[in-house]
């Protein structure tokens, strides 16, 4: 296993934990302490994680906006639950608007066995993966490329995604929350996905189930503006009773 790949597994587990203990990895991945220790160090001087004795903690909250290379190898599991789940929602022929989160590019791998699609994306992530797609209209919005995202903002993105209609937007979030609604961490990805949702005639929330009950720096809509909420595994009975009062479908 690459360092690389090993500090992601040790994110993900940070994010899933809370925690992670040298002995315990040194062991797992089959490597000395002093090399975990190595690891930990570049978290935590990242900013990624916190080292503390024997170990270290996650760091990990909603208003972080952590690097593409980073995100994309976190939480692995439950974003292919989502992106199977998404998958099986979109119909061969569909126009879709598809964000720029780490979740997008597994959702885009799931869609690739469909005929016909249109998807038109703010991730350079996304465009990359689709350039054996003879088949599919792929259209990307422009703008200004965002340091260690992989994505595309600003106000031409913004007005190239508002003068197309689409028949889905698929977009992710940092948090939600029943009263405050879907939010993010950037303005910038904030204004993006709130141009993709006003163009879709239906809207899709991808959120693992870590972002339930969780609020970030900026709104992107309220929960009553998505129609269809997809998590990992079943949500708490409040978060049922809400969307079922709210006519939001969730699926799991």
């Amino acid at each position: 296993m690459l360092a690389i790949e090993r500090r992601r597994e040790i994110l993900s587990r940070l994010a899933l934990e809370g925690k992670v203990i040298v002995s315990e990895l040194a062991k797992d991945f089959d490597v000395t302490e002093e090399t975990i220790r190595r690891d930990l160090d570049k978290l935590d001087k990242e900013g990624l994680a916190s080292k503390t004795y024997g170990g270290a903690v996650s760091r990990q909250n909603p208003l972080l906006d952590l690097p593409y290379k980073i995100r994309i190898g976190v939480n692995v599991e439950q974003k292919q639950k989502i992106s199977d789940t998404i998958a099986s929602l979109v119909e061969d022929g569909e126009r879709i608007m598809l964000d720029a989160s780490s979740t997008a590019i597994y959702i885009v791998k799931k869609l690739k066995n469909k005929k016909n699609l249109t998807v038109i994306t703010n991730s350079v992530e996304v465009l990359l993966e689709l350039a054996d797609k003879p088949d599919w209209t792929v259209l990307s919005t422009g703008g200004v490329l965002k340091e260690g995202a992989l994505s595309l903002t600003g106000s031409s993105a913004e007005k190239m995604i508002a003068s197309y209609h689409v028949d889905t937007a698929i977009c992710s979030c940092k948090g939600i929350d029943t009263e405050f609604g879907v939010t993010e961490s950037s303005e910038k990805d904030s204004l993006i996905k709130q141009a993709m949702f006003a163009s879709a005639e239906r809207c899709i929330l991808a959120a693992d189930s870590e972002k339930f009950d969780r609020k970030s720096f900026v709104r992107v809509c309220r929960m009553s503006d998505v129609d269809i909420l997809v998590t990992d595994e079943r949500p708490a009975d409040k978060w049922a009773d809400f969307c079922r009062n709210n006519n939001i479908r969730i699926v799991y």
